[in-house]
């Protein structure tokens, strides 16, 4: 979970041994929005103008002209080739004239630093991003004043984004996709959405199709710096028409608005600083909440897979209700195939731990392929293994060999360091009936 609201991925000779190289997603599959495009105005218009805290925005603010970008920091090895990758993306889907440089006058700098360094700076975030400072230093003597307020922001010529430098890589690239995109753009999030990264699920790892309409909406010619939100509705509608012709053919589905009583209690269940009892409760409010408001959608399957996740410490048999519950949502909700492949996982496990190898097969299989088209390799590297304890039960040794070991790279990419690859390895072989008699 994202924090509160803030304005500023045989087994012994494997896991004895040396870990085959990290994988890395080289290609992207984006696939374009699926909704109607009077659907994709009124979240353009809800991301722009208002912020996660849900106080709203007077003008639309955007670079202005060519972009650039720099690092700076004690980088990972692989910051700059998912930069890359990225600004690639930005201006092939989205139409962004943004590029790469080491000169100090950069328009973003992305410095990497500690995650305590960021924690130190704005408790619970993962990595943020910050207006008109260039390093984390200056943020800090500028913090809580109105140099950095986003609400006083009359266009954008200087900002910075800070992400750790001592996680893994799929971490760092996460973040980086969600605070480049909303350093360029939108910087609310909405829980509404299935199909983007802005959205505190954390269900999208990467800029998805709808997040590059959006963009690409965003640096349309037609829109510029200090327009108000009636004058940009004004304008969106021809804008969308031009570049999504296919969301003109689409009947619009009007989301209702997610309640900020829901918010805080997801919030309050996943976050930092609540007890197990405590977290419990705000999930069971939120499911509460989501039948009460009428929602048949992936908030409804949210609600469902957060209160199984907490209770899996508590009864696994619940756990596992709900986990089937929020797949039976997901399968009936348009734009959920990777909320599916993460509840997947769950369910799979617990068939493993009864000892169903061919259910867990069944489980798992039509998610692999969907785990690596939305470049997730936490998610892939963990379904590879589950598929790997089940073809062990199975008697299918050889193959389980197989998929353990191609599964490792992308877990490399996933989880980090060796070590944490190895735990998760010792993690999901425990689930196995057999594996635990030795």
């Amino acid at each position: 979970m994202s924090a509160p609201p803030s304005e500023a991925p045989s087994r012994a000779d494997v896991t004895a041994g040396d870990l085959p190289p990290m994988k890395i997603f080289a290609a992207p599959n984006p696939v374009a929005p699926t909704r109607s495009n009077r659907d994709i105005a009124r979240d353009f218009l809800d991301l722009a103008f208002e912020m996660e805290s849900g106080r709203e925005l007077s003008i639309l603010t955007r670079f202005e002209g060519p972009i650039t970008v720099r690092v700076i920091g004690k980088t990972p090895a692989s910051l700059k080739p998912d930069l890359t990758r990225l600004l690639y993306r930005l201006r092939t889907e989205a139409g962004i004239d943004i590029t790469m440089t080491n000169a100090s006058s950069a328009n973003i700098t992305i410095e990497a630093v500690s995650k305590a360094d960021i924690r130190r700076n704005l408790a619970h975030a993962a990595c943020f991003v910050a207006p008109n400072v260039s390093s984390l230093s200056e943020y800090r003597a500028a913090r809580r004043t109105s140099k950095t307020n986003w609400g006083l922001l009359e266009s954008r010529e200087q900002l910075a984004i800070f992400l750790p430098n001592d996680t893994s890589p799929q971490e760092v690239r996460d973040c980086l996709h969600e605070e480049l995109a909303q350093a360029l753009g939108p910087l609310n999030d909405l829980y509404r959405l299935s199909d983007s990264v802005f959205n505190d699920d954390n269900v999208h790892a990467v800029l998805t199709g709808f997040d590059m309409t959006v963009l690409r909406a965003y640096y349309d010619p037609a829109l510029h710096n200090g327009m108000s939100r009636d004058q940009v509705a004004a304008r969106l509608p021809a804008i969308l028409a031009r570049i999504n012709p296919g969301g003109e053919r689409r009947a619009p589905r009007y989301a209702k608005e997610t309640t900020r009583a829901w918010i805080d209690s997801i919030q309050r269940a996943l976050g930092p600083g609540s007890g197990a009892a405590e977290r419990r409760n705000a999930a069971n409010r939120a499911l509460n909440l989501a039948q009460s408001e009428g929602w048949n959608d992936h908030r409804l399957g949210f609600s469902y897979f957060a209160l199984g996740r907490l209770m899996q410490g508590y009864s696994i048999e619940r756990a596992h209700s709900y986990f089937t519950y929020a797949d039976r949502v997901y399968r009936q909700t348009p734009d959920t195939a990777p909320h599916r492949a993460f509840v997947a996982t769950h369910l799979a496990a617990h068939a493993i731990s009864a000892g169903d190898g061919s259910k867990a097969l069944s489980l798992i299989t039509p998610h692999i392929d969907v785990a690596a088209a939305h470049e997730n390799a936490v998610l892939l590297s963990t379904l590879m293994l589950l598929r790997a304890e089940a073809l062990d039960l199975l008697g299918r040794n050889e193959e389980a060999a197989q998929v353990r070991l191609d599964s490792l790279g992308w877990a490399r990419y996933g989880f980090g360091p060796d070590w944490a690859v190895r735990a998760k390895l010792r993690e999901i072989a425990a689930l196995s009936p057999v594996k635990r008699r030795y």
